[in-house]
């Protein structure tokens, strides 16, 4: 296995902090209750149209509470999130190893580069793949494809890693080994479900896995 496709949002960082503040806001200026926090730790992994969507049950006031979101999240709350623990020593192993990584994420890309940059991991990095404002390459089974045809990968030679069922889903239809992480959103069921290789409760697990 040569190249690493890695998910950002519940594998490479905990982003809870700021992603819950924004749906709080956005649906504030609704007028609308905000689910508890066991239930929003469940929106973190599908892409934000999808989970305002389903929350709201109204398509025009899901696109207004995604542009509220989005106007707080720019304002400063887009750095609120934390690497894993281990997280930063397990990139630089990986790519002093020879392997090739890739960030992909369902959140737009003008959102995650800024991410990893201001965590310095930019130079490990061949790419940081995410979707577009308009949603596209929103689906990670999409993202996926559109990465190994970009990059002109050999799907039998990559790994997926992430957190929630939509990773495994998307590195499965594409031919990709998929690997689960325990230490983020999604829970180990979930990841077993979907077709999980193995699970890794820590980024150390992932390197004795991928070494």
């Amino acid at each position: 296995m040569s190249t690493i496709l890695l998910d950002l949002d519940g594998t490479l960082v905990d982003p809870a902090k700021g992603i819950f503040a924004c749906i709080r806001y956005a649906l504030a200026r609704c007028g609308v209750d905000e689910p508890d926090e066991r239930d929003l730790r469940g929106w973190i992994g599908p892409p934000l149209h999808e989970s305002f969507g389903a929350y709201l049950g109204d398509t025009d006031l899901a696109v207004t509470a995604l542009a509220h979101y989005r106007e707080r999240y720019r304002d400063g709350f887009i750095y609120e999130n934390t690497l894993y623990p281990g997280m930063r020593e397990l990139l630089h192993s990986l790519h002093g190893a020879g392997f090739e990584l890739f960030v992909a994420t369902s959140k737009p890309r003008v959102f995650a580069e800024p991410i990893i940059e201001r965590h310095g991991l930019a130079g490990v990095f061949t790419e940081i793949c995410g979707s577009e404002l308009d949603g596209t390459r929103a689906d990670k089974t999409s993202l996926i494809a559109w990465i190994c045809e970009r990059h002109q990968l050999e799907p039998q030679s990559a790994t997926m890693i992430g957190d929630r069922q939509f990773d495994i889903i998307g590195a499965k239809q594409n031919g990709l080994r998929a690997l689960g992480v325990t230490y983020g959103y999604g829970t180990a069921a979930e990841l077993r479900a979907a077709g999980a290789e193995a699970l890794c409760s820590n980024p150390s697990a992932l390197w004795s896995l991928l070494r």
